[in-house]
């Protein structure tokens, strides 16, 4: 499942190997594997999950070596059980060393987020509420740790600032108020630029909806029950989030109340590293 060329994730992947090699690159296997020795890897699976990461595994093995024969077994998005072979490497048994801890720490960070998000998308089973991710990602590694979101079915939320304006509760204060953000924002918005507002209660949503303005409205740290409230007040006018206190277990409860979407940041803030590992 390739959704972003690897023109885009290639810098961040070369970062990440500047980081490792360092200014002498890789001295351990310089100093003990002879230059020509060949080997065949394989990522294999030590757990179940999700697999994200592969993409970027590959441009990491190319970017040491493009002379190593690099095979996707299991393509991102595809759920994995313990033993599955991810992919192979076959070449340089130095190059594959080298570039063995980069591809690792990408596949199990991206197949965690993966399978962490499936966890909570298996949740909105019959109805039609969509789990989408947040800007709460690891600076740098945005694209790739929203593009593990897509590959465990979740969508993704704005990527940055430019993508959106979403007025938040400190926009709201500093700007005096819902009616003077509102008002403001979409006099300066363009056609081509949604407005999603986030409301912490009830009074706030029906000033929401009596200035108008917005095309989305965030739903912040609601009880259920107030979720299902705010979704009758709404009456389709506008899409719905759910935000805050996301947690899986809370997930299928707030779906039922027939908001659009749950937001979570814990999909790519607190997701667990799959267990993932290289061998010869």
């Amino acid at each position: 499942m390739t959704l972003i060329p690897d023109l885009l994730l290639e810098p961040m992947v070369r970062h990440a190997l500047h980081e490792d090699l360092g200014a002498y690159g890789d001295v351990t296997t310089r100093a003990v594997i002879p230059a020509d020795t060949t080997y065949a890897a394989r990522i294999n699976a030590r757990e179940a999950g999700v697999v994200s990461g592969m993409q970027i595994a590959a441009i990491a093995f190319r970017l040491v070596d493009p002379a190593l024969r690099v095979t996707t077994r299991l393509a991102d998005g595809a759920a994995c059980a313990p033993g599955d072979t991810l992919m192979e490497i076959e070449g340089s048994a130095a190059s594959i060393l080298s570039a063995e801890r980069v591809a690792l720490n990408f596949a199990g960070r991206l197949s965690g987020i993966a399978t962490l998000t499936a966890g909570f998308v298996k949740e909105t089973a019959g109805t039609a509420t969509r789990v989408t991710c947040t800007r709460k990602t690891t600076p740098g590694l945005r694209a790739a740790e929203k593009l593990a979101v897509l590959h465990g079915g979740g969508f993704n939320h704005r990527y940055g600032l430019s993508d959106a304006i979403l007025i938040k509760d400190n926009h709201i204060a500093a700007a005096g108020g819902i009616r003077a953000v509102l008002q403001a924002g979409t006099a300066s918005a363009s056609h081509m630029l949604k407005i999603e507002i986030e409301v912490d209660t009830l009074d706030q949503l029906a000033e929401v909806l009596e200035v108008g303005g917005a095309d989305v409205v965030l739903l912040d740290n609601m009880s259920t029950p107030d979720l299902a409230r705010a979704v009758e007040m709404v009456g389709g006018r506008l899409v719905t989030e759910a935000s805050g206190n996301m947690r899986r277990e809370r997930v299928a409860e707030v779906c039922a109340t027939g908001v659009d979407y749950v937001s979570s940041g814990a999909l790519t803030h607190s997701a667990r590293t799959l267990d993932l590992g290289l061998d010869f």
